[in-house]
């Protein structure tokens, strides 16, 4: 099969496959079933119009049982009450779907699955106890974190790495393309969207190139890239170029309710000696090749040393999913490479079938032990009432808590929920800045000149608590400088939010945030 860069692989129908993006999404499955309820409730009243109250009644006592059983469940405020207007909306559909969503129908067995790898796992790497014991000198208080994120993940904490911050999707391709040329054993890529064209297509031609010369080249995609940019053979075309491809959890429509929970990582390992993490996909518009929203601002960082098993880790987790045996041990190769820092990292994941919201918790340790700022980029701003207040009581305190949002949306809607939380920040003293030359979709926080986090983790529920994320915490390393001055740099390009921008919102996106706040949750 024949490669050339320009030629890139053929990616077909993708205005089709946006649409059925949408309409596979839980919002559309909602839609659907509000629009199929009302024909089928004014159908019933029409043939049955005698039964109306009885109808009537029995919606009343569903509605009040669903009431009791979501008020005594461990769900959020907000979930709660999206829940409970949609069975207002739509008692039979909704406590169906409601029920529907919560049996996990299809990812059960990847959750069984996914907890059997990891229970199998957590010795596969260990934390160096002089590594624990340095940091807990330095700062008890981020060795408490460190504690935890050990503790629910086996994520340990590393000195002496070497890590570097890229403030641009343009400069991590460049130091991407680097690294990849130097892969002797095995090239790992873990990525949300891959898109044809000049960036995947240079990456590409490199992957070739080494599969010929004999390294094992592994990649997971998203399975949502089926329905927007990949054709549904995408694996066996890599295959018959010498490369393992994986579409992570397939979109099937209506079957499963698996569609909830995906692969949000980009993670780029190669050799176990350098990783890399942090928002940009493999896409053009990533490094400002194609213009689709403005300028794209984005953040990235790379890892060097040690650290690195942890992020190679993570990928072979997800790969042996659909694995019936797997030897980590021989990706796990010893790092030769040495750095006098004296900073520490942590890399660690975010798992939606667990328990635990370990992003959001990360990002609210930063929030309240902050002493002197939180300077936040994100590109979507749908926030349950923890981390509002967490933002809010921030501030508050005196810190300087300020946020760096798009200025040029990618989507409509999730854009004017993130407006929706204008005023109350504001109201707290939060600042709020919006990037006038396009959109920002770094997620990125730094604090006091001391700690900071690159990922992949936006400041909204499907990373907080429907997508597989990952993402590095760093504490007293060098590039934290460069990650604030980077904050520092995109303020210049940016507007600030006042309550003057919030009363010249047209009245249409005030009623439309107004309404569909409540089904904040579903975005």
């Amino acid at each position: 099969m024949e490669y050339s860069t320009e030629r890139g692989l053929s990616l077909l129908k993708k205005g089709k496959k946006g649409l059925m993006r949408v309409v596979f999404s839980r919002a559309g499955v909602v839609t659907l079933l509000l629009l199929v309820q009302i024909v089928f409730l004014v159908s019933l009243g029409l043939r049955f119009s005698e039964f109306l109250p009885h109808l009537f009644g029995s919606s009343v006592v569903i509605s009040f049982a669903m009431v009791l059983v979501m008020i005594n469940s461990r769900m959020e405020p907000s979930s709660i009450i999206m829940w409970l207007m949609i069975i207002i909306l739509m008692p039979v559909f909704g406590v169906l779907l409601f029920w529907y969503t919560k049996s996990e129908l299809g990812h059960r067995t990847l959750k069984e699955r996914l907890n059997q790898i990891l229970n199998e796992t957590c010795h596969e790497i260990t934390q160096n106890q002089d590594d624990f014991k340095e940091l807990k000198k330095q700062s008890p208080e981020t060795a408490s974190l460190a504690n935890y994120l050990l503790s629910c993940g086996n994520f340990p904490v590393y000195h002496h790495c070497e890590s570097v911050y890229f403030s641009s999707g343009e400069q991590k391709f460049k130091a991407l393309l680097k690294e990849l040329k130097k892969a002797k054993k095995f090239i790992f890529l873990e990525y949300f969207i891959v898109d044809e064209g000049l960036m995947w297509g240079k990456i590409l031609e490199i992957l070739v190139s080494k599969a010929r010369q004999g390294v094992e080249i592994k990649i997971m995609i998203d399975g949502t890239c089926e329905f927007t940019t990949l054709p549904h053979n995408y694996p066996q075309m890599l295959k018959e170029l010498g490369i393992e491809c994986r579409m992570f959890a397939p979109v099937t429509p209506f079957v499963s309710t698996h569609y909830n929970y995906r692969d949000h990582r980009k993670i780029a390992v190669i050799d176990n000696q350098v990783a890399f993490t942090g928002g940009i996909n493999l896409a053009d518009e990533y490094i400002n090749q194609i213009e689709k929203y403005g300028h794209w601002k984005d953040a990235a960082v790379m890892i060097k040393g040690k650290a690195v098993e942890s992020f190679t880790l993570m990928f072979l987790q997800m790969w042996a999913i659909q694995e019936k045996q797997f030897n980590f041990k021989k990706y796990l190769l010893p790092s030769n490479v040495k750095n006098d820092s004296s900073g520490f990292v942590i890399p660690y994941a975010d798992n939606p079938l667990d328990a635990e919201k370990v992003g959001e918790k990360v990002y609210m340790d930063i929030l309240n032990r902050a002493v002197s700022y939180v300077h936040i980029m994100t590109p979507y701003l749908i926030l349950d009432h923890g981390l509002e207040h967490a933002l809010i009581f921030c501030a508050q305190r005196g810190v300087d808590v300020s946020l760096i949002v798009p200025g040029i949306p990618d989507k409509k809607i999730p854009y004017i929920l993130l407006k929706m939380h204008y005023a109350a920040l504001l109201e707290a003293g939060v600042h709020i800045y919006e990037y006038t030359p396009g959109f920002v979709h770094s997620k990125v926080f730094v604090s006091d000149d001391t700690k900071a986090v690159v990922g992949t983790i936006n400041l909204d529920y499907r990373s907080l608590a429907h997508h597989f994320e990952c993402a590095c915490y760093l504490y007293q390393e060098e590039c934290i400088q460069e990650i604030e001055q980077d904050f520092q740099d995109t303020l210049q390009k940016c507007t600030e939010v006042t309550f003057e921008t919030i009363q010249n919102l047209r009245w249409f996106t005030k009623l439309l945030g107004f309404v569909l706040k409540v089904l904040a949750p579903l975005m």
